[in-house]
Parts: structure tokens; sequence; C-alpha cells
């Protein structure tokens, strides 16, 4: 199961690389738009995978706390 969804997370990366350069080329705008919207599918499709693969999430205010007092830590 994890293969697969690590095959998944790949095609998706693969995707956006290939978005990222044909962005980088001579476009129409109507082109343009649909790579654009594309490229937001892929991404949005690349963090629903991993979000599921991988559920492991660290809460913001926790890090900055821990970063906070780790750095008056070492100025006294």
């Amino acid at each position: 199961m994890t293969d697969e969804k690590l095959a998944l997370l790949r095609a998706h990366r693969n995707n956006i690389s290939r978005y990222h350069r044909l962005l980088q080329t001579e476009l129409t705008e109507c082109e343009r738009r649909f790579i654009e919207r594309r490229l937001s599918e892929e991404r949005s499709a690349m963090e629903r995978i991993a979000a599921a693969t991988f559920p492991i999430t660290f809460p913001i205010g926790s890090v900055m706390n821990a970063t906070t007092l780790e750095a008056t830590s070492n100025h006294c």
C-alpha cells in the first residue's frame, strides 16, 4: 500500500515539474490558465496523499515555543 502511495507521490511530483517547465515557455493566456489550474490540482492531490500517508503533524505554536525557549536558554 505504501509503495503505491509513494508511486503516486512521485507521479504528482513529476507532473508538477513538467507543468513548471511548461510555464517557462511561450503560451497563450488560455494555455497558461489551464496549466496553472492543473498545477494547483496536482499540488492538492499530492498534499492529500502525503497527509494520508504521513499523518504526523506538529502544532505550529509548540514548535515556535520550543524554538523561543531554546533561543532564550542559549543566551543566559
